[in-house]
């Protein structure tokens, strides 16, 4: 990425009073770009037929039109690579007060397996499809984790170990888009022929849709407990973001190895932030949350990951985007199909 890191961005707000000049904005107004943008996001979600579509896909999608129509000032820059480095790290922490080692026993031990099974056989056999079909690694691995895990969440949590382009992470969340829209209206239509009750389309909604709008849009056509067995699906599905995230971190280590690279050794694999959620999940699951206080800070962390992935678009340029072709698209429709046939063959077989 050719945005200014945080660090450097921070230093160079000074004041010189020696000349009078004026302040240096430093990071100011790129955040306040980033926030009209996410702000925008939200509001159009609220609007009939964008309510499937999560502020995290808006945000991402205002951004790059952005950039497009009026380009991004220098000036914002700083703001801007804050919001996809410090904010969005610190809103995956926060991520993990979503989620309680509770919810994830009321899947139970059947259910929870399918998920994990899913979550790996999906991840692997996207990034062994990539190398085959020669779409280029990073990209391959953001749409690994998209599909099998949480979508565009998932993406820029990955990014942090893949280190991927800007218009890698925009593709991707393109991608976990829009076949995660298609699986949201074909679900309902698919659960009365493949004879699945309300337990088993629940666990097949939450181990294979990608976004959690789109799970909860999904589940709840079939029902209210269908429904909320998608919902805690889904959350314990995106505790698998943790070790997602840490073999990335080590795939990412080894190749440094593996090229002569200095490897930073004596540094841990694991980011920060990956044992910050972990944390968090702990800890909610020990102390009992108001559930005022965990709405407040669920809408936080989803206003938080808006803000990362509104940079990201504003960082993503359209023509690069093109350049990447449609092979990836293809990689992410196929990693689409998988997840779907595969978690509902364990689901007949298992559940």
């Amino acid at each position: 990425m050719n945005a200014t890191s945080p660090a450097t961005a921070i230093a160079k707000v000074r004041v010189d009073i020696g000349t009078g000049r004026p302040r240096d904005p430093g990071v100011w107004p790129g955040l306040l770009l980033v926030t009209a943008v996410a702000l925008a996001a939200f509001a159009l979600a609220q609007i009939p037929g964008l309510s499937g579509f999560s502020p995290l896909i808006l945000a991402i999608v205002i951004g790059i039109a952005f950039r497009a129509l009026a380009g991004v000032p220098t000036r914002a820059r700083p703001g801007v690579a804050l919001s996809m480095r410090v904010v969005l790290r610190s809103a995956i922490v926060l991520l993990g007060l979503q989620l309680t080692a509770g919810q994830v026993a009321e899947v139970g031990t059947a259910g929870l397996s399918v998920i994990v099974a899913t979550v790996v056989c999906t991840f692997a056999f996207t990034i062994r499809l990539g190398r085959i079909m020669g779409v280029e690694r990073g990209l391959t691995e953001l749409i690994a984790a998209g599909t099998s895990i949480c979508g565009a969440s998932a993406i820029v949590a990955a990014n942090t170990a893949t280190r991927a382009r800007d218009e890698d992470v925009a593709y991707a969340v393109a991608c976990v888009t829009v076949f995660g829209s298609v699986a949201m209206v074909v679900y309902p239509l698919l659960s009365g022929p493949a004879g699945l009750g309300p337990y088993a389309y629940g666990i097949w909604a939450g181990a294979s849709i990608h976004e959690v709008a789109q799970v909860v849009a999904a589940a709840f056509q079939g029902g209210s407990e269908a429904g909320e067995f998608g919902s805690v699906a889904k959350l314990s599905r995106v505790m698998m973001l943790a070790p997602v995230v840490v073999a990335l971190s080590l795939m990412a280590s080894s190749r440094t190895r593996r090229d002569g690279a200095p490897c930073g050794r004596g540094r841990a694999p694991v980011p920060w932030f990956v044992l910050g959620f972990i944390a968090m999940v702990g800890i909610n699951s020990v102390f009992a949350i108001p559930a005022e206080a965990t709405a407040v800070i669920a809408t936080a962390t989803t206003f938080m990951l808006a803000l990362a992935l509104a940079g990201m678009g504003l960082e993503t340029d359209l023509a690069k985007l093109r350049d990447r072709g449609v092979r990836p698209l293809v990689l992410g429709g196929a990693a689409s199909l998988f997840v779907a046939a595969f978690s509902l063959g364990l689901i007949k077989t298992f559940l």
